[in-house]
């Protein structure tokens, strides 16, 4: 009797909530039909295995749908926005700026909300506002910050004039990440206050697990939010297994980093940010400011502040091994502004504007990150004649304003003229251009970064020339991810004489 009543309840209880998971709230933006539980996640799918790049589907869809795409994947409510006219309007709203709380986003810090880029609210403003603080304090975007990427520069000349060796003018390196680690110490400078060898075998290991875990889910959180329980099932295809290997990885190194600063911790020196935050654990308790909120904040500063410059300067090296008559102007034009005799400081960037322009164009034309980090409607929107609900999460595809016809022309063609004055000796700013994002919540670390790319790719520039080997580049294109990155490559490094 039992069985016969539950069962039919059960069965009600399924279609009813299966008919619900396909209504769209009102005034949705439009886009493709949703189905039981799913969303369009099976649509999604299968254009995704056909194009390869989730920012690619998006401009797809957009090219159907218009600037603003409703959608759903699994449970997540998703508007994607493109275009420089409704991107630009929808920075403009505060309701626009918070972060989603979704399993991913969640499992990278201890199951709670915690760091400094995936939060929002009160704890994002305290977070961020410490943290810009304090770097500037330490250095950031100072003199003694130059300073410190010009030694990261020295040293990895030196490395490579060691691997060439006295009796040899060149010799074959992969060049895809060939500054990951020297990236990396010019952060850790100020946040721990330290670097490392590079070619330390931990750090080498760490790298490769950061750059798969980027490799193995979107910026919407992928399968792993979106279907959470689907871990347990296949954790390498929701991206769980490489996402956990690096996450703990990641909170080993942090930690025992976080111990050996308490261990010679003096109260009110601040060698680093890490001792700047010791401090306001021990002054500040029942706060925000606790050990798990230090490596949640550790790990973000890790992982984007080195992720994403030296992956920007691996897709630079393979313009440079592709577009060999660039290189050699650049390097004309750095023996004549700056000579042998020291190495580029930011002083030079104004007279080196081709330099620059190549920079800016590879950012463009690559958009490393064709999406933004995921934002979140914190209250009901209204955009465009639309209504975007309270908790949908919110992706930009700076993609779309990057490779936008009507403004850049020839949006698909490697072309640094276009950020040069008619003259070509000065850069011109073009607000089409937004690499870094936009609003409040712009790359905490975007002077950083464009300070390292310069003075990396000036030094190295200097000192050596960057030759194709036999066979050129295989494959241009990149692996898709929470970034975009190029696929490991080799080039001939060669000793300017």
């Amino acid at each position: 009797m039992i069985f016969q009543v539950f069962v039919p309840a059960l069965l009600l209880l399924l279609f009813t909530l299966a008919g619900l998971s396909c209504i769209k709230p009102k005034m949705f933006p439009p886009g493709p039909a949703w189905f039981p539980f799913v969303g369009c996640f099976v649509q999604f799918q299968q254009l995704y295995r056909k194009i390869g790049y989730c920012h690619l589907v998006w401009a797809k869809w957009a090219e159907k749908y218009g600037p603003l795409i409703g959608l759903k994947l699994g449970k997540d409510k998703i508007v994607v926005v493109s275009g420089y006219k409704a991107i630009k309007h929808a920075y403009s709203k505060e309701d626009f700026d918070g972060r989603p709380d979704g399993f991913f986003f969640r499992m990278r810090t201890f199951h709670q909300r915690l760091g400094v880029v995936f939060v929002d609210g009160e704890l994002w403003s305290e977070q961020r506002k410490f943290t810009t603080r304090h770097l500037r304090t330490l250095g950031m975007g100072t003199n003694s910050m130059e300073n410190i990427i010009n030694e990261e520069v020295e040293a990895l000349i030196r490395s490579l004039n060691d691997k060439i060796g006295q009796n040899k003018e060149n010799m074959e390196l992969e060049l895809h990440n060939l500054c990951d680690i020297s990236i990396l110490n010019t952060l850790w400078a100020v946040v721990a206050g330290k670097r490392f060898e590079l070619e330390d075998p931990r750090l080498i290991k760490m790298f490769k697990l950061q750059h798969a875990s980027f490799r193995a889910i979107d910026m919407s959180g992928g399968l792993l939010n979106q279907m959470p329980f689907l871990r347990h099932v296949m954790p390498e295809r929701t991206g769980y297994k490489n996402l956990m290997e690096n996450t703990l990885a990641n909170y080993q190194f942090l930690r025992e980093t976080l111990e050996e600063h308490k261990e010679t911790h003096v109260p009110g020196e601040h060698n680093d940010l890490i001792d700047a935050f010791i401090d306001e654990i021990d002054g500040k308790k029942d706060s925000n400011f606790t050990d798990e909120q230090l490596l949640a904040l550790c790990q973000d500063l890790f992982m984007a502040g080195s992720e994403t410059t030296s992956t920007t300067l691996g897709f630079l090296f393979e313009k440079f091994l592709i577009y060999q008559k660039m290189q050699a102007r650049v390097q004309n034009d750095i023996d004549a502004v700056v000579g042998r005799g020291r190495l580029p400081n930011l002083s030079d960037r104004t007279q080196l504007p081709y330099l620059e322009a190549i920079i800016m164009e590879t950012q463009r034309l690559i958009s490393i990150a064709p999406i933004t980090v995921p934002h979140r409607a914190t209250k009901d929107v209204e955009i465009f004649g639309h209504v975007v609900p309270k908790d949908t999460t919110v992706l930009y595809s700076i993609w779309s304003i990057h490779m936008e016809k009507e403004h850049w022309k020839d949006p698909e063609n490697f072309r640094p003229e276009r950020f040069l004055n008619k003259s070509g000796d000065a850069v011109i700013k073009d607000e089409w251009f937004m690499p870094f994002g936009l609003g409040k919540r712009r790359c905490l670390g975007e002077a950083q970064a464009r300070n390292s790319l310069f003075l990396f790719m000036a030094g190295l520039l200097q000192n050596f020339s960057f030759v194709p080997i036999a066979g050129g580049i295989k494959d241009e294109k990149p692996f898709d991810g929470v970034t975009l990155s190029p696929k490991p490559f080799k080039g001939l490094i060669k000793r300017r004489n």
